[in-house]
């Protein structure tokens, strides 16, 4: 799929570097991890992430962040997405959110579910794009919508 963006392609394929992959997760979630006392290691991302859907994301054909997904009798679980920090604030989620319906849809699930720390920019992008909060705890809010 191929999707405009301030007159820049985003495309998706299959993750080739999962080891690259989990660097990039590590980066940006360094802070929650430490606020929270999370104890992962790249090793345990990537091996975590194994058993995961993996898709690059690429902006005019570089690797600039990774979409993780799930799929169980309940629908898809955006397990993670995540895009390289220099390349944040350009649109790139909201439109790896409409590749991850398009997933889910052909994929015949009917709900999208995810999990995102409280305190992070991206609950904004999620209720902007439909998701609603229906659990949470001391950490993380539980949201999910309806695939369209």
């Amino acid at each position: 799929m191929q999707c405009k963006q301030a007159m820049t392609v985003i495309t998706f394929q299959p993750a080739k570097d999962l080891a690259k992959a989990a660097e990039l997760t590590l980066t940006n979630m360094r802070s929650y991890y430490a606020q929270y006392s999370v104890e992962w290691d790249k090793a345990q991302i990537e091996e975590m992430t194994q058993e995961l859907i993996n898709w690059d994301i690429l902006m005019a054909g570089k690797v600039v962040g990774v979409i993780r997904l799930s799929f169980d009798s309940e629908g898809c679980y955006l397990r993670d997405l995540q895009v390289d920090q220099q390349f944040q604030n350009r649109g790139i989620g909201a439109v790896a959110l409409a590749e991850v319906e398009r997933l889910a849809n052909a994929s015949d699930a009917r709900l999208l579910r995810l999990r995102v720390f409280k305190n992070s920019p991206a609950v904004q992008l999620y209720q902007r794009h439909g998701f609603s909060v229906n659990d949470e705890d001391e950490r993380f809010y539980y949201m999910q919508r309806s695939v369209c």
